[in-house]
């Protein structure tokens, strides 16, 4: 792998992403920096989510879905057959628009990851890696005294946080969040951008989000996504560093969709 590589969490060449016949995303081609937040942004139907979905194999699960092109992580191309999809999701965890916490306690959904991927520790080895998670997630000291609460019980600020404690349960590399703070109401929304910046030295953080704040405020790196009115395809229009996208970016179509005049 070359030291360029060698920079990237994980890095998308020339990717294509199929709904059966129609091409939802065509020629997008960038990489992760590693220990940063990265936006990904632009009007709905451009194909954030799809992006983000293809970094750990999402999409596989839609009837129909294919991508081409390559996905390299650790200079491996995410798509090859040899490749499990199952085991690229414990590498690369996700959290959902709307918080999605199991109907099990707390504690519960913390040990489900670890326990499916065959944990062999102790009772107290566990106990130790839940209170990480939950630590992780900034969320230990609200419920460290509920813990066999059920983890449908609590506000939907602390559910988003305790699934975000549900990925950081199985020591992934990279977290992915899908408008992870568009059902929170602000004070939560802060919460959870407080939380990606603690995250950030120890994991790379990829999100997609149609607020042009939180993306201006919490991520280091900016992807500005927009569909083809020709072919409906979406595809990458620019990537920058964040400060630069928002005050000087390159390209006319960013700094109109950034100012509001279309989107």
């Amino acid at each position: 792998m070359s030291i360029q590589e060698n920079k990237y969490a994980i890095e998308a060449r020339n990717m294509d992403i199929y709904y059966g016949a129609f091409r939802a995303v065509k020629g997008v081609s960038f990489g992760i920096e590693k220990n940063k937040i990265t936006a990904l942004i632009g009007p709905s139907g451009c194909g954030k989510s799809t992006v983000l979905r293809s970094f750990n194999r999402m999409n596989d699960l839609i009837p129909g879905a294919r991508t081409d092109g390559e996905v390299l992580y650790h200079g491996k191309n995410l798509y090859d057959h040899d490749v499990d999809p199952v085991q690229v999701r414990r590498s690369i965890g996700m959290v959902f628009q709307k918080p999605n916490p199991f109907p099990k306690s707390i504690y519960d959904n913390i040990a489900y990851g670890p326990r499916i991927n065959g944990w062999k520790g102790t009772k107290a080895e566990m106990d130790e890696l839940v209170e990480r998670s939950l630590r992780g997630a900034a969320l230990w000291d609200e419920v460290k005294d509920d813990l066999k609460k059920s983890g449908l019980a609590i506000s939907g600020g602390q559910q988003q946080r305790l699934c975000i404690a549900r990925a950081l349960a199985v020591e992934p590399d990279i977290i992915l969040m899908d408008e992870p703070c568009s059902a929170l109401d602000p004070i939560s929304t802060l919460k959870i951008e407080e939380l990606m910046f603690e995250l950030r030295p120890r994991y790379t953080i990829i999100i997609v989000t149609h607020n042009m704040q939180q993306a201006a405020r919490a991520s280091d790196y900016t992807a500005f996504f927009l569909m083809d009115k020709e072919d409906r395809a979406g595809e990458l229009i620019e990537y920058d560093n964040t400060e630069k996208i928002f005050q000087n970016p390159s390209d006319e179509r960013t700094e109109q969709y950034i100012s509001g005049r279309f989107g």
